[in-house]
């Protein structure tokens, strides 16, 4: 008698119960016919190691990593492909045949794809960025950006020295900027990007005034809790286009769930309406 292959993969974070990525990649897993499930696996910093050394183990094809294991599995995994290099992260982690681990980085992928799914006329080459922060999420926008062929990144934050850091490590064509300098950055631009945590539930807003930017401008914020964040809300207001973080998080767990169970999923409107349900 042959058995079935049990699929099981996962997402390693501390916290992580508040995680939307089980309700995802289960949606698929049950959608393309596949036995297995997704876990979430709260990970104390200190312990990340040995829990991803245990994969192989217990059968896992491998997980997603997520706050606050980021950076850190870029130095345990083998090997690490050519964007969580660059990045200087990884949020994804895959179980070879041989046993060995290899660690992804698909944010990039997935803002991109969110960015030309919610904006189909956006092109990389038509003006500069601005990208508002300089965390981790902003060094997955920025290589996405650059990896595009964006001309200009102009990067704000509240601390100068880790956007003059970030722009140290990319170089051109991403420049830093002081966050009084904020309002001046927008000027010309033909995309704004947030990726910090300002208006998200339980922040403050961002505190970015756009009279500045042009309203043929992209408005992109990674946050998804909520959908509709103040910044987002004011550039709809003002006519810009305006994609929220759900988008992101979709599209990054495709590749994902590619390399650990051997299909690409299709993003499809029930699933975001899936998702969207979550929040």
């Amino acid at each position: 008698m042959s058995l079935q292959k049990f699929h099981i993969a996962g997402v390693m974070g501390w916290p992580v119960m508040h995680s939307r990525s089980p309700r995802l990649h289960n949606h698929w897993l049950a959608h393309y016919g596949l036995h297995g499930a997704y876990l979430p696996l709260a990970i104390e910093p200190g312990r990340l190691e040995a829990a991803l050394r245990a994969l192989p183990a217990l059968n896992f094809s491998g997980c997603n990593v997520t706050i606050p294991h980021k950076e850190e599995v870029v130095r345990i995994v083998d090997r690490v492909d050519a964007a969580a290099q660059r990045i200087g992260a990884a949020n994804c982690v895959v179980v070879q045949p041989d046993r060995s681990l290899t660690g992804y980085n698909f944010d990039a992928y997935g803002f991109i794809a969110a960015l030309r799914e919610g904006a189909p006329g956006w092109r990389a080459q038509s003006g500069p960025a601005v990208v508002i922060g300089a965390g981790g999420g902003a060094r997955a926008i920025v290589f996405g950006l650059i990896e595009a062929g964006a001309p200009e990144i102009r990067l704000v934050n509240r601390r100068l020295e880790r956007a003059q850091a970030l722009a140290e490590d990319f170089g051109s064509p991403v420049s830093a900027h002081p966050w009084d300098a904020r309002a001046a950055t927008l000027e010309g631009a033909a995309l704004l990007v947030n990726s910090t945590s300002g208006g998200m539930t339980g922040q403050p807003p961002l505190d970015l005034p756009l009279g500045g930017l042009p309203r043929t401008a992209v408005v992109c914020d990674i946050v998804y809790a909520p959908l509709e964040t103040r910044l987002l809300a004011e550039a709809r207001a003002r006519g810009n286009p305006a994609i929220d973080g759900l988008g992101m998080l979709i599209h990054q767990a495709r590749p994902a769930f590619r390399e650990w169970f051997g299909i690409l999923p299709e993003v499809t409107p029930a699933v975001r309406r899936m998702m969207e349900a979550t929040l």
